[in-house]
């Protein structure tokens, strides 16, 4: 993250999000999915929800701190597969209880070290208040309310040394309690962060003011 965004509020990221339009992959990918980036103004400033991935053999992310989300399926907006992932992962039903910020960027899916034929669209929501607790499909291990500004703070990443098929790589990562936010959903909140900076910068004094 290249900049520090420092504190923020939910008018930041409303008004960063509402005439910036995302932009997408240019050309398109076989499969589509979307995440839920759930956020709350908290006293302590504003807190994302993240969950833990259960561990499955089958999930290229298994175990990995993400957002909710997921493929989706046939028809399906990208906006609504945001929607009902995170109904189905969390109990949570952002079309009734939040408000629908708008979308970050489209981007290429990586697991397991190599590019996937999937493109992935993060949905920005705000809620009016924090739920809990949340009920968690056998999907999450553990649901999470981190603070938004301490993880898009530059001087928090560390490398993650990822070890996959033999090959060791160190990766940017930042930390937060227990988990270790990184790859895909660190790319996430690099693109809020840099969508969000703008917002949140304190406008310039006006000489003689």
């Amino acid at each position: 993250m290249d900049s520090s965004v420092g504190p923020f509020t939910l008018d930041d990221v409303r008004r960063a999000l509402r005439h910036r339009p995302p932009s997408l992959l240019p050309e398109p990918l076989p499969r589509r999915a979307s995440v839920a980036i759930v956020l709350h103004e908290a006293a302590s400033g504003v807190e994302a929800l993240f969950i833990r991935r259960a561990v499955r053999a089958e999930d290229p992310w298994s175990g990995q701190v993400a957002f909710p989300g997921g493929r989706a399926e046939p028809g399906e907006s990208r906006l609504e597969t945001a929607v009902r992932e995170t109904v189905e992962e969390v109990g949570l039903d952002l079309a009734a209880a939040a408000e629908t910020l708008g979308a970050l960027d489209e981007i290429q899916a990586i697991g397991r070290s190599r590019p996937m034929g999937l493109s992935i669209q993060p949905w920005v929501f705000g809620l009016r208040g924090r739920p809990d607790p949340l009920r968690t499909s056998s999907e999450v291990a553990s649901v999470h309310w981190l603070r938004l500004a301490e993880l898009v703070d530059p001087s928090r990443v560390v490398p993650y040394r990822y070890v996959y098929q033999g090959t060791v790589v160190d990766l940017p990562s930042v930390r937060a309690e227990s988990l270790v936010i990184w790859g895909l959903s660190y790319r996430m909140l690099q693109s809020f962060a840099d969508v969000v900076k703008g917002a949140a910068d304190p406008a310039p004094r006006r000489k003689g003011a």
